[in-house]
């Protein structure tokens, strides 16, 4: 198996492992929250990134991966950013209604566009483009029904919306950068969303449920599904890290919209929550742009590996063609001809 194989074959994996721990994961919490009336979803974050890292550590002991510390203040500041931007996402949700927080969930993936097109220069194709366009529309079709503005919650959505893009971004390039693994960022990076979110997370939760966390009635049933739920998110914070290191952060947006998609039907089908006409077509015209996205991401990615193999054989048979070089002006055509006439010994005949 080639290495590009191999590549494909860790990124889908990585994929498949996200799609499957998200929505296992929004199904336990919806259990933990609806049902159980367990509202406090910033702590229970909180608890979430604490156990991932403890999980981490444990795998350090058995040597699964190796512990890379790297630049702290970067770390540092990726931490508090990421946990910044999940409790302001928790309050976008909080002080806005529920369309209006799809609707600024929906509104991540152009703005990661636009700060990547503006601030790395990357290019996104016109057909890259119209499959965003038809996926968002699909999306907001099924998941926006109303829209109730109101100063306060729009000026927390612009923020959620800045600070999850630039965590997004952060999570790719920091990877690049210091040349650290998904596995490597996330354990350094862990302690500090946990201690952020654990810090703000009883005040918002208190703010927006008017509850008191360790006021709670902590039932064996309500432990069992919280117990649960931090397993399953060693398994979502893992593959987030390792899908936007191996892909993108754009490609991860699309990814967390078909989560959305498939929550949206599983909760129709094991639930029984309300299903309409209107969730069933936003569905397949998203399915349509993700498949479409999927299809143009494939073919740019082979083009750009076939004129990378193009460029380099170029380049290996300029290199080992002596002609070549120095037609070009990058050989010695003494250092050929005395290389071809061993002959030629004394220094005169090798200085001309």
């Amino acid at each position: 198996m080639s290495e590009g194989q191999r590549f494909q074959l860790g990124t889908i994996g990585a994929l498949s492992l996200s799609v499957v721990s998200s929505v296992s994961i929004v199904i336990c919490n919806k259990a933990l929250i609806s049902t159980l009336g367990f509202t406090f979803a910033t702590t229970l974050t909180s608890w979430h990134l604490l156990v991932t890292f403890c999980s981490l550590h444990v795998a350090i002991w058995m040597r699964l991966f190796e512990h890379k510390p790297f630049d702290p203040k970067a770390v540092m500041g990726f931490g508090i950013l990421n946990g910044s931007s999940i409790g302001l996402l928790n309050l976008s949700l909080g002080f806005n209604s529920v369309g209006f927080y799809q609707m600024t969930k929906l509104a991540i993936i152009p703005c990661t566009v636009l700060l990547e097109t503006l601030f790395y220069r990357k290019k996104f194709s016109r057909n890259i483009q119209l499959a965003l366009t038809v996926l968002l529309f699909g999306v907001g079709i099924a998941t926006v029904t109303d829209l109730q503005l109101n100063l306060l919650g729009s000026v927390l959505s612009m923020f959620a919306i800045v600070t999850t893009c630039i965590a997004q971004i952060m999570t790719n390039t920091i990877q690049k950068k210091f040349k650290v693994s998904s596995t490597q960022l996330l354990y350094q990076s862990c302690p500090y969303q946990s201690l952020t979110l654990f810090i703000v997370g009883p005040f918002l939760d208190g703010l927006l449920t008017s509850q008191n966390v360790f006021a709670f009635n902590y039932t064996p049933k309500v432990l069992a599904f919280i117990v649960l739920s931090c397993l399953i998110s060693v398994s979502v914070n893992f593959s987030t890290f390792l899908v936007i290191g191996k892909t993108s952060p754009v490609t991860y947006q699309v990814l967390g919209h078909l989560k959305t998609c498939l929550v949206l039907a599983f909760g129709y089908v094991l639930l029984h929550d309300p299903f309409s006409w209107r969730n069933i077509l936003g569905i397949v015209i998203a399915m349509l742009g993700m498949i479409l996205y999927s299809y143009c991401c494939t073919i740019e990615s082979q083009q750009k590996s076939i004129e990378a193999a193009s460029h380099l054989s170029q380049v290996k048979e300029s290199e080992s063609d002596p002609l070549i070089n120095v037609e070009k002006g990058t050989g010695n055509l003494a250092d050929s001809v005395v290389a071809k006439a061993p002959g030629w010994n004394s220094s005169k005949d090798q200085h001309v």
